[in-house]
């Protein structure tokens, strides 16, 4: 009895650990699959964004939101000035997402964008800045003609940056300044009032170049956005331009023509303008949102 016990017990154990292990195989491969497909790893998007330079404080921080909310990654965003960004874009780059800084910029993007994904998504203002501390009263654009303590004026390329032609614009409604402007907005025969004209530097790569020549003293009032005071340490405003004294501030945005992950890109826009969290970090940092 003892002998048939035995030869019985032996197998059954044989097949009770088989299956046990294999129970054990399939209980340890199931959370790593779900686990995977929580993540998003078999579809895993990473956008590419061209955005306006003086969107670089802001919008990284959007970004960390929509990744926490989606699992969508960025590769490095370039905040550049906007007519740089699109001539990289003309010029073969590739990203998915394109803010410029002006209407103008985004229309001379019309090729390289999905026109029916276009948006005016912010607004901004146009101001003054003086180094941080600094006894300098501006009381309207005349002053920095008028005023011996401003020595220089800083403002952006206005053919490249587009606070520098809206700057441009403010100083054409003072009448200190008179150009052309051809059909893709370029700002052509430039001519400025003598009680003005030897003040101005007009050559800033981007508008961070303007704060930076302001904050290190090169110039001693720059031509800037409101959102650039919160970005760049060691500057302050003395005086906000009136709307009405240049074209409206408009951010428009889009999804790149030939995206390969334009559903994704779409859907990031839309978060700028609708998440609640997403309006309040770009509320802080100056800019508001169109509508």
């Amino acid at each position: 009895m003892k002998k048939s016990f035995k030869r019985f017990l032996i197998p059954a154990l044989c097949m009770a650990i088989v299956a046990a292990f294999a129970l054990a195989g399939c209980g340890g491969s199931q959370p790593a699959s779900s686990s995977a497909a929580d993540n998003g790893s078999a579809d895993a998007v990473e956008l590419n964004v061209f955005a306006a330079n003086s969107l670089q404080k802001a919008l990284p921080e959007v970004q960390a939101l929509y990744t926490e909310q989606t699992g969508v990654t960025f590769a490095d965003t370039q905040f550049e000035a906007s007519g740089t960004l699109v001539t990289k874009l003309q010029e073969g780059a590739t990203c998915d997402v394109l803010i410029t800084a002006s209407k103008k910029t985004m229309d001379n993007a019309a090729e390289n964008i999905d026109e029916a994904t276009r948006v005016d998504m912010f607004t901004n203002d146009l101001v003054v800045c003086v180094k941080e501390g600094a006894d300098i009263k501006v009381a309207s654009i005349e002053d920095l003609a008028t005023n011996d303590a401003i020595e220089s004026i800083a403002i952006g390329d206005p053919n490249v940056v587009p606070a520098g032609k809206y700057a441009v614009q403010c100083f054409e409604s003072a009448g200190l300044v008179t150009y052309d402007e051809a059909d893709d907005g370029t700002i052509e025969n430039v001519k400025w009032d003598p009680s003005i004209e030897g003040k101005i530097n007009a050559g800033a790569d981007k508008v961070g170049t303007v704060a930076s020549y302001v904050s290190e003293g090169t110039c001693t009032v720059g031509l800037v956005y409101t959102s650039d005071i919160f970005r760049y340490d060691g500057i302050e405003v003395a005086y906000t331009t009136p709307a009405d004294s240049h074209k409206t501030i408009l951010y428009p945005g889009a999804v790149v023509k030939d995206s390969a992950n334009a559903e994704a890109a779409a859907d990031f826009i839309k978060f700028c303008l609708e998440n609640a969290d997403a309006q309040k970090i770009f509320s802080e940092y100056g800019f508001e949102l169109v509508g």
